[in-house]
């Protein structure tokens, strides 16, 4: 079912529902006296009223058959007018009513919705104006009030179009609003990233470069061998911290979808480079270790599941090892 306002969604059933309503009003009013109603009805004037009764009730495909409703109505309240005049057939309490039913307002307003030209809409609506003031009578008190019974409907069928695209126009104006909004924001974080990238390259990798330098000079000048393999592990450190340091900022400059990180080493890795160098250390994994990054310890999305590593070095102390650990989760969005 669509979506949108009840009377939308059931417009069938509203159509129904009003031409039952206006039937009703009509068939009221006549028998009031506020219309073509004679003082002493006969079979003629019964007979009458029921087809103006179903002239009403072809409200119900005002929307189908606008055309249809206009013309059903319109030769009802002419051939009334002939019984009256000429005909002599019908004497109404009183001569100076409009005799056209109050189910013509409703069949102009339809007719604004024809999907036929509006040439086509005019001419019907002139003919159908002319039937219920009834011009080959002039009287002002008659075309007065049928001119009114005829433009009400026409009336409110062009506020409301001009309502609903005046509405449109408003919505589309917002959408496009909030679009360019979105494209901005998103064109300032590009720029915001592209910035970071320029200071993390220019200040960062400045200084890891000389360190790596540094550690290159201190390997070939130190005397003794355990000075030089420590100066080549600090050189083979900042190198490969360069190379994660662009793999940064090279990601930072694309601006990539998603929460997409850098590779870096996994907590194994990390571990056993903690053994080498003398400090004993121990791994613990709790869920996915993929999803844990110790050199960004920043958050993944992995498919909505809460998942943790830690990674815990042992350091000696006394008795008992002091334990450290790193943990890194990744939660939904």
């Amino acid at each position: 079912m669509s979506d949108g306002p009840w009377h939308r969604r059931h417009w069938v059933a509203m159509d129904v529902a009003a031409a039952i309503c206006f039937m009703l009003i009509d068939t009221g009013a006549t028998l009031a006296g506020s219309s073509w109603w004679p003082v002493h009805p006969g079979t003629l004037a019964w007979v009458m009223l029921c087809l103006q009764a179903a002239a009403c009730l072809s409200l119900a495909l005002r929307r189908r058959a606008p055309l249809a409703v206009v013309a059903a109505l319109g030769a009802f309240t002419l051939t009334v007018t002939l019984l009256i005049w000429p005909a002599g057939a019908l004497t109404p309490a009183h001569a100076g009513n409009v005799w056209a039913p109050y189910a013509t307002t409703l069949a102009a307003y339809g007719l604004f919705f024809s999907p036929r030209n509006r040439w086509t809409t005019g001419i019907v609506m002139a003919i159908f104006a002319v039937i219920v003031v009834r011009a080959w009578q002039p009287s002002v008190m008659v075309i007065t009030v049928g001119l009114l019974r005829i433009a009400v409907g026409p009336l409110l069928a062009l506020y409301f179009g001009a309502r609903r695209r005046l509405v449109q126009a408003l919505t589309e104006r917002a959408e496009r609003a909030e679009r360019e909004r979105h494209l901005l924001a998103e064109q300032a974080r590009a720029e915001e990233r592209v910035l970071l990238a320029g200071e993390m390259h220019d200040v960062v990798t400045h200084r890891v470069t000389l360190m790596v330098l540094q550690a290159g000079a201190l390997r070939l000048t130190a005397a003794d061998e355990v000075t030089r393999q420590a100066a080549e592990e600090l050189r083979a450190a900042g190198c490969q911290a360069l190379d994660e340091l662009r793999d940064l900022v090279g990601i930072l400059r694309t601006a990539p979808e998603g929460d997409v990180m850098p590779s870096t080493p996994d907590f194994a890795a990390l571990v056993a480079e903690s053994t080498a160098v003398g400090t004993p250390a121990e791994l613990v994994e709790d869920g996915d270790p993929a999803v844990a990054s110790p050199a960004h310890r920043v958050p993944h999305r992995a498919g909505g599941a809460d998942q943790r590593a830690q990674a815990r070095a042992r350091r000696p102390g006394d008795g008992a090892g002091r334990l450290r650990g790193v943990s890194v989760a990744a939660h939904d969005p």
